[in-house]
């Protein structure tokens, strides 16, 4: 057995409260090494006279690990425990705070059993419902559809489908959107994600100079107001971009500062390296290497409330469902448990979700986000789909290490995406190849979580990088709409809002299958050339195919 591959960790993602009554336990071993795992766990405070054992599952493998797993209902929250290893040769071992041991003194075991000392209410990770089942389109508004109802004060300088710039204004607007509401959920949508709308001089709007008015190009806030009002009358939600690591450098606060320097009051509001903002020598801090976006500094108590406000107003007045968080990975940890206190004391249901491309488990503890965009799951479509560099085995391994990222809690709310506003068209990039499209769709609704498709996959849209993956949406292919709803249908199945998940490859063919309590529900993907079977179930190539039990 190895035992430098062996791993537990308790209150982190390898031992955490589910609810006030439910813990899981997660045992990381080299993959093969153990013939099985079980737990060894009661009081605190009895365990060296009173203790229960239960045996651990085999969760989910990648390349380097297996992932053993329990759930514990408890009477008692004040948990202590260790592990009973069995490898493959039959040898035991216990495995405590002082690692693998072949014995284990009970008498004395206070002083290195494992243990969650009390689960306390408000440090359970809560999980947001209604993201789990969620259906997320997400559309940049300026190149949505035209209404014809809004006086564009930069004027339009594209015509509508042509080859978008930087600077290309097409003249969407929010009006256009509520126009294309029905259309959009009849393809299962529930949910709408928009970037930015607030005032900017950009077609993008990330670098906001008003937080408090929708940019008159997208309508002004009558046309906001319209979207909310006509998005509740189908049960649609709205989430809104927040952009609270940097702002315009139109913004008043900081033409207060370019003008009176160190005097003004809002000198500290930013980060800069002596009294004035120059850019001539760039003196300040930024997003990228935008000069004319500079950045907040987050760790400013009046920054935090100013910040705050804003995130409030727009749930408190128009009844928005939640906040995607750009450049959250950048914004100070301070300030983001400020800010979930402040949003989720309006409503526990409203979400929060980062622009975090990379492992971040140390902003969803439950006191930051509620989850992140699942670009990492990104990357695996696209390593599988698009440039063949993963075999359908190693894809498994690849999803099943996403999941071990996470708590379950947070799994349920991750929000899954092939591309959005800031990457390549996935469609593009697997050479117009529609069926894989389809079955790189069909893997993202059986992921747990939200799923979310960019607007334009249902044409299907292509697009290279930014800006040409933000293209005009033009309506096109009618029949291959009717299989991304297809497709989009199956995440009103119970399974794949709830149920467990795992990943295996069965004679070539990759496997999802999602459990819940009285349903089972599966999802092969054949990605090659050749019609493949498994289950009973023959799959085409490059095609999908779901049973449900």
């Amino acid at each position: 057995m190895n035992k430098y591959a062996l791993y537990h960790k308790s209150d982190s993602l390898y031992g955490y409260a589910v609810d006030s009554r439910t813990v899981e336990l997660r045992l990381r071993a080299a993959r093969g090494d153990l013939a099985d795992v079980s737990v060894i766990y009661g009081s605190k405070h009895a365990f060296y006279k009173y203790r229960s054992v239960v045996s651990m599952r085999l969760a989910a493998s990648d390349g380097l690990f297996d992932y053993f797993t329990v759930k514990l209902k408890l009477s008692d929250t004040r948990l202590a425990y260790i592990f009973l290893l069995t490898d493959a040769d039959g040898n035991k071992y216990y495995y405590s705070e002082d690692g693998a041991t072949e014995s284990y003194d009970f008498s004395v075991a206070f002083y290195n059993f494992f243990q969650l000392a009390y689960i306390n209410k408000n440090d359970v990770m809560p999980c947001v419902d209604w993201l789990s089942r969620a259906v997320v389109y997400q559309i940049f508004v300026d190149r949505f559809k035209r209404s014809g109802k809004t006086e564009h004060r930069h004027g339009i300088n594209m015509e509508w489908g042509g080859k978008p710039t930087p600077k290309s204004f097409a003249g969407g607007d929010l009006w256009g959107i509520a126009e294309e509401l029905d259309r959009i959920a009849d393809l299962g949508v529930d949910t709408l994600y928009l970037t930015p709308i607030f005032t900017s001089l950009s077609n993008h709007k990330y670098d906001i100079s008003d937080y408090y008015n929708v940019d008159p190009d997208f309508g002004g806030n009558e046309a906001f107001e319209n979207l909310m009002s006509e998005c509740k009358k189908r049960g649609m939600r709205v989430i809104l971009d927040a952009v609270f690591n940097h702002c315009s450098e139109h913004l008043r606060e900081f033409r207060d500062v370019c003008e009176k320097g160190a005097a003004s009051p809002y000198r500290d509001w930013f980060i800069i390296n002596g009294d004035k903002p120059t850019k001539r020598p760039l003196n300040y801090e930024v997003f990228a290497e935008c000069d004319y976006m500079p950045k907040w500094n987050t760790s400013n108590a009046q920054v935090q409330k100013y910040l705050c406000d804003v995130g409030e107003y727009w749930i408190k007045n128009y009844g928005i469902d939640g906040w995607r968080l750009d450049v959250s990975d950048e914004v100070s940890h301070d300030f983001w448990r400020v800010f979930r206190k402040r949003i989720k004391a309006l409503g526990s249901d409203i979400v929060l979700i980062g622009e975090n491309w990379h492992d971040s488990r140390s902003y969803l503890r439950g006191d930051q986000f509620d989850s992140i965009m699942n670009y990492a799951f990104t990357k695996a479509m696209l390593d599988y789909f698009a440039y063949g560099k993963l075999t359908t085995e190693e894809l498994c391994f690849r999803l099943n290490e996403l999941t071990m990222r996470n708590s379950e809690q947070v799994n349920l709310m991750m929000l899954n995406l092939l591309d959005c506003h800031d990457t390549h068209r996935f469609y593009t990039m697997c050479g117009a190849d529609k069926e894989k499209l389809l079955c790189a769709l069909a893997i993202e609704v059986f992921m747990p979580g939200a799923s979310m498709v960019y607007y334009g996959t249902e044409i299907p849209l292509e697009g290279g990088y930014d800006p040409d993956n933000r293209r005009c949406f033009i309506p096109g292919d009618g029949e291959f709409a009717k299989k991304v709803k297809e497709v989009l249908k199956y995440k009103k199945l119970r399974a794949l809002q709830e149920g467990s998940v795992s990943f295996s490859c069965e004679n070539g063919l990759f496997v999802a299958e999602r459990r819940a309590v009285g349903q089972t529900v599966t999802l092969l993907v054949n990605n090659t050339e050749n019609a493949l079977s498994s289950r009973g179930k023959n799959v085409a190539a490059k095609s999908y195919a779901v049973i449900a039990e």
